[in-house]
């Protein structure tokens, strides 16, 4: 069975690559949370933050390994490989999404 990726996901993985934070924290609710390795960030303010120090701000390139659903409706654990002047390495990242677009991300 082939799982299709919503689209906040994909958009969420071509801003990064592409380098467009804008596009990156479009893909978020207003009152998103990302919790990443225990440090939580909130709202797009937050994911900013993030995404700069992070994200974008350390060159990070996103390639799909895997997709899995979640455990309740519009949960998707994505596990990526990332690159860049950060972290590197392959690992899942589990998307909660509302309304099209993601409302939690946990990174573990």
């Amino acid at each position: 069975m082939s799982i299709e990726l919503p689209h906040a996901i994909h958009a969420f993985v071509d801003a990064t690559n592409r380098g467009d934070s804008d596009a990156f924290v479009a893909a978020f609710t207003s009152d998103a949370h990302l919790d990443d390795w225990g440090r939580g960030f909130d709202g797009h303010d937050g994911i900013r933050s993030w995404d700069r120090t992070d994200n974008i701000g350390k060159h990070s390139r996103f390639d799909i390994v895997g997709v899995a659903l979640g455990e309740s409706p519009d949960t998707y654990i994505v596990t990526l490989t990332v690159s860049g002047d950060g972290y590197n390495g392959t690992g899942p990242m589990r998307f909660e999404l509302r309304d099209g677009l993601i409302s939690r991300l946990l990174i573990s």
